[in-house]
């Protein structure tokens, strides 16, 4: 089974800019769906970000224009850029590979996360 594991998370400053990166113990090809989520304490998990295999990127309002998901399927990695960060973008980011709809045996994938904390 694939497990996914998140890194790159830290302080930073607003206005300035991170990488998180998302690693898997296996091949991600076959993956059609690739995304981030964030939670901070006491709320509810937020989606930010999804990528499918051919590229083709969404991205919720919150981070739009400021965010860039990518990846790089030889590499078995998924990239979140962020830049112009906001203190509002303090939270625990999660890799994630939802299920599929319809697809037999199918499972959702999380990874444990990394921490983002935007401060002076």
């Amino acid at each position: 089974q694939v497990q996914l594991v998140e890194s790159g998370g830290g302080l930073v400053q607003p206005g300035g800019s991170l990488r998180l990166s998302c690693a898997a113990s296996g091949s991600i090809f076959s993956f059609n769906v690739m995304g981030w989520y964030r939670q901070v304490p006491g709320k509810e998990r937020e989606w930010v970000a999804r990528i499918l295999r051919g590229g083709t990127t969404y991205y919720a309002d919150s981070v739009k224009g400021r965010f860039t998901i990518s990846r790089d399927n030889t590499k078995n990695t998924v990239y979140l850029q962020m830049d112009n960060v906001t203190p509002e973008d303090t939270a625990v980011y999660y890799c994630n590979k939802p299920v599929i709809p319809g697809r037999i045996g199918d499972r959702e994938l999380w990874g444990q996360g990394t921490l983002v904390t935007v401060s002076t």
